[in-house]
This record gives structure tokens, C-alpha cells and sequence, in this order.
């Protein structure tokens, strides 16, 4: 498997390492998945996410290549901003969900998925063959990539680098001195929380987190970024989206732009059968992964994403229902161990921070 530049503190964390898209990443730390949920809501938590891929696209031709390789407007980006994007395959599915951010008028930074980046990658440089003035890298290995995240993470960071981060926008990237090196700072995240990506070189990796860590910044493994993303009501890609998803039957249809781009043909007015919503559980139980969702004890969707909140201790899932049932406050009930759990469809997140 591989391993990040964080790979030895994981380990000396004594954190419970498991294989993620071939990468030995921690699951969970000694305080548990719960506990570090809690504290990235209440407090400070750093991920270590140099897994995920490090895209790069540059060229004359960029802007034009990404308006056709991309589902959103790359094109309304400004230098120093993000947005989130989909890559759309052959059948109009979904080939990855990507944060897509512009670092110069004719430079762009993508980052897929983990378990996708190879993927994606080799769909981008066949893309790329008809755009001579681009050229698609990958900068996977260059970065080590720590996401700080919750409502104390503003004021960890702007001490740590001297200087007051407040001013930076949701979705906007700064320069700064981390550790007494360079680092970039994107405030995006995947937790439903303020805060940062932190973008280092891999040999400054270890003091950056260290720093971080003693500052108050709480270690969190792949277990609480899930609850976290769920909470916030975000898809995961293989969970809820997948390669037969059409983005337009999802919550995220805002980010399909009218525009050409690959797929397009293949993904245009469809015909949403089932669509993907949210659920709160109205009665105890947990719902799960694969779990039916029933009217009249008669299926009408599956749960494809559940768990009991560890911050507001609710039952919460997504899942896809027929679309006719897919109204918000629609009464429904999800199958546990045989009994029909009383459910209702909730437009996510089910948890909201509001940023500037």
C-alpha cells in the first residue's frame, strides 16, 4: 500500500491504519471516531488527506479544455478561487466529484478522489489529445495536503502563520508561512465546517501537523470525515454517487452546467426514476448502507449512506426513493432487522455552519 508523508505519526498515534483505495491511512485514533467528530463541531480537527489526487492542468487552452472535460463553469473561476465539479463518463454517469480551483488565468488544480485519480487522470489525457495547448500532470507526490477543519480552526491557522486568515473567502486560496515554510491555504473542506486545506511540501509535512497539533488541532482519521460529510448531507462516490449516477436526479444537479461537455448527450433530460434525498429516522434504530426504504412496508429505495449523528445524536441517511416520494417532509420508513422505522425525507444538510 502506499503511504503519506504522515504515514510515521499516524503510527506513533497509534491510529488504527486500514487499506483506503490502496493507501494505509487512519481509520480512527485513540479518542474515537466519535469524540473526534465532536471535536471538529465543537472545536479543531486536522485530517490527513495527501491521498487524495493532485491534478494539474495548464495551457493556452485550459479554460476551454476544462468548459468541455467538466460538468461546472470553469470559466467563471477567478485566480485564487474553487468550486466543486463533476467529470461525466461515455453514458452520462459520473466519473468522479472534483474540487477544481484556479491558481493563474491558464492553471488549474484538480483533485478526484483517491480511489479514482488514475482514472481520472487517464480520462483527462484522452481528452487532452484534442487540445494541443494543454498539458494534464500529476502532482499527487509533490503535496502533502492537511485539512483543518471547525470553528477554531480560523484562529489555530492565523496564529500559526502570523497573519489574520479571516478576510480569505469560502472557496478562496492564500499564500502563507507555515512552520517557517510556504504553504497554501484553501478555505474548502469536506466536514460541514469552516476551515482550511493546507497545501505543504512533503518534508514539511510532519512539522506543520506537529504544530497544528500542539496549537489544539484534534487528529482525525477517515471514521469522522465520513459522519462529518454525511452530517453536512455531502455524496460520497461509491456510497451515493456512482459511475451510473446521473448528476442530474442528485441534489447537486446546480452544478451541471447548460453547456457542451463530454457526456452531455448521454445525460440530458433524464428520466429521474429515483432520486437521491435525505432521511431522518423518526423512531430509533440506525439505518445503514443497503438497507431498504419502504411506504406501505413496499420498497421504494434503498439507504445508500446512514449512521447516528455523534453531534446531534439523530438518525441520519441518504439514500435514493422514487422520485414521486422524493418531496421533502415525505413520510417514509426505512426497514431495520424486519420492522418498518417510522422516516421522513429532509432536504441535507443536516447540519449547517453558515461561512462568509
Amino acid at each position: 500500500m502506499k503511504r503519506t508523508p504522515l504515514f510515521d505519526i499516524h503510527s506513533a498515534l497509534n491510529a488504527r491504519l486500514v487499506d483506503f483505495a490502496g493507501w494505509e491511512m487512519p481509520l480512527q485514533y485513540r479518542s474515537g471516531i466519535a469524540e473526534e467528530h465532536n471535536a471538529v463541531r465543537t472545536g479543531c480537527g486536522v485530517f490527513d488527506v495527501s491521498h487524495m489526487g493532485q491534478l494539474r492542468v495548464r495551457g493556452t487552452q485550459a479554460v476551454e479544455f476544462l468548459q468541455y472535460a467538466a460538468l461546472n463553469d470553469a470559466g467563471r473561476l477567478k485566480p485564487g478561487r474553487s468550486h466543486y465539479s463533476m467529470l461525466a463518463n461515455d453514458r452520462g454517469g459520473i466519473l468522479d466529484d472534483i474540487y477544481v480551483t484556479r491558481d493563474a488565468e491558464d492553471d488549474f488544480l484538480l483533485v478526484p478522489n483517491a480511489a479514482n485519480s488514475e482514472a481520472v487522470l487517464a480520462h483527462l489525457q484522452q481528452l487532452a489529445v484534442s487540445y494541443p495547448a494543454v498539458q494534464v500532470s500529476d502532482e499527487t507526490d509533490q503535496w502533502a495536503v492537511m485539512a483543518v477543519q471547525g470553528p477554531a480552526a480560523l484562529a489555530i491557522l492565523s496564529e500559526l502563520s502570523g497573519s489574520d486568515l479571516g478576510p480569505i473567502r469560502k472557496n478562496a486560496s492564500a499564500d502563507v508561512s507555515l512552520a517557517g515554510q510556504s504553504a497554501r491555504l484553501t478555505r474548502t473542506g469536506y466536514t460541514g465546517e469552516d476551515g482550511f486545506e493546507v497545501y505543504v511540501r512533503p518534508d514539511h509535512a510532519a512539522t506543520v501537523w506537529t504544530q497544528l497539533t500542539e496549537a489544539g488541532a484534534v487528529p482525525c482519521g477517515l471514521g469522522a470525515r465520513d459522519t462529518l460529510r454525511l452530517e453536512a448531507g455531502f455524496p460520497l462516490y461509491g456510497n451515493d454517487i456512482d459511475a451510473d449516477t446521473n448528476p442530474l436526479c442528485t441534489p447537486v444537479a446546480w452544478l451541471v452546467k447548460d453547456k457542451d461537455f463530454y457526456g452531455r448527450a448521454a445525460m440530458w433530460n433524464p428520466d429521474c426514476k429515483r432520486r437521491l434525498v435525505g432521511l431522518e429516522l423518526k423512531e430509533r434504530g440506525i439505518p445503514r448502507k443497503g438497507y431498504r426504504i419502504t411506504r406501505d412496508e413496499e420498497e421504494v429505495g434503498l439507504i445508500s449512506s446512514g449512521t447516528i449523528s455523534p453531534y446531534t445524536r439523530k438518525a441520519i441517511a441518504l439514500g435514493w426513493v422514487d422520485a414521486a416520494l422524493s418531496e421533502a417532509g415525505s413520510e417514509l420508513a426505512v426497514e431495520i432487522r424486519g420492522q418498518q422505522v417510522a422516516a421522513v425525507v429532509t432536504e441535507p444538510p443536516f447540519f449547517e455552519r453558515q461561512v462568509d
